[in-house]
C-alpha cells in the first residue's frame, strides 16, 4: 500500500484523481494507494446515480455560487468543505475480502477506517447502516465505493471541525435513510469528530500500512478527466 498526500487545486481535479488512481491500478500499471486530501472550498458532490435536482438543493447551491458535483462512485449527497479530510483506498480485486461484493468491501475497508478514526479520536467510531462511521450513533464519514474488474475504489470524507450549517443549507433531507438516522434532520444526525487532520492522516496512515510515498501519480489522466468529465455539466447535472 502506498501513500499519496495531495490535494489538487479544483475540485473537478480532486475527484478526478481517486478514478485515475483506481483506473491505473485495474489495468496493472498503479499500486495499490491511499490518498487523502482537504477540500479548500466549499461545494457539494453528489453520488453517480443521484438524481442532482432531488438530492442537492440546486437553487441555493446557484445562488451562493456553489458548485454540484457527480462522483464515479455510489451513494449519496455530500458537502465538501474546509475542515474535512477526504480520503481514498484503491485495491487489487484479486479475490478474497475485496473480490467477495460491495457488502464484503465495505465491511473490510470501513474496519480499518473505524479503527484509524477510533485512535485518532480516543473514543468509539463504528461503522453504521450500509456506509456511514458514527460517534454515539451520530454519523462523522459518510463513504462510497466503485468496483472495475481488477481494482476496487472506496473513499469517504471525514467531518473533523467543519461548519455543518452548510449541509441543511444545501441538502435536502435524503431520498434514501440509513435505519439508524430515524429521520432526523442533518444537523441532529451529523457531528464533528473534533481531532486534527494530521492526527487522523498518522492513523490511517499506520492502520494501512502506508508507510511508503508514491513517488508518481497519474497526472495526465487526471487532467483529462477534470476537463473532459467533472468539468462538465453534462456529467455533473446528468440527470
Amino acid at each position: 500500500m502506498e501513500w499519496l498526500n495531495l490535494t489538487l487545486p479544483t475540485p473537478a481535479e480532486n475527484l478526478a484523481l481517486d478514478e485515475a488512481l483506481l483506473e491505473a491500478c485495474d489495468r496493472g500499471t498503479g499500486p495499490e494507494v491511499l490518498r487523502v486530501w482537504e477540500p479548500a472550498a466549499v461545494f457539494v458532490v453528489i453520488g453517480q446515480g443521484n438524481r442532482a435536482a432531488r438530492e442537492a438543493d440546486l437553487e441555493s447551491c446557484r445562488a451562493k455560487g456553489i458548485s454540484v458535483m457527480r462522483r464515479v462512485s455510489g451513494g449519496g449527497a455530500v458537502v465538501q468543505m474546509p475542515g474535512c479530510l477526504s480520503y481514498a483506498v484503491v485495491l487489487r480485486a484479486d479475490g478474497g475480502v475485496v473480490g467477495g461484493g460491495i457488502t464484503a468491501t465495505h465491511r473490510y475497508v470501513l474496519a480499518r477506517v473505524a479503527e484509524a478514526a477510533s485512535q485518532a479520536a480516543g473514543r468509539p467510531v463504528v461503522h453504521q447502516g450500509d456506509s456511514d462511521l458514527a460517534v454515539n450513533d451520530r454519523k462523522c464519514c459518510g463513504n462510497a465505493q466503485r468496483r472495475l474488474r481488477q481494482a476496487v475504489l472506496v473513499h469517504g470524507t471525514f467531518l473533523l471541525n467543519a461548519d455543518l450549517t452548510w449541509m441543511d443549507r444545501l441538502l435536502p433531507a435524503p431520498s434514501r435513510q440509513p435505519e439508524y438516522r430515524r429521520g432526523r434532520a442533518h444537523r441532529d444526525f451529523v457531528v464533528n469528530l473534533g481531532v486534527a487532520v494530521e492526527a487522523l492522516e498518522a492513523s490511517l496512515g499506520a492502520v494501512w500500512g502506508a508507510a511508503r510515498a508514491l513517488t508518481s501519480w497519474p497526472e495526465e489522466p487526471t487532467a483529462r478527466l477534470a476537463r473532459e468529465k467533472y468539468g462538465r455539466a453534462e456529467w455533473n447535472l446528468k440527470h
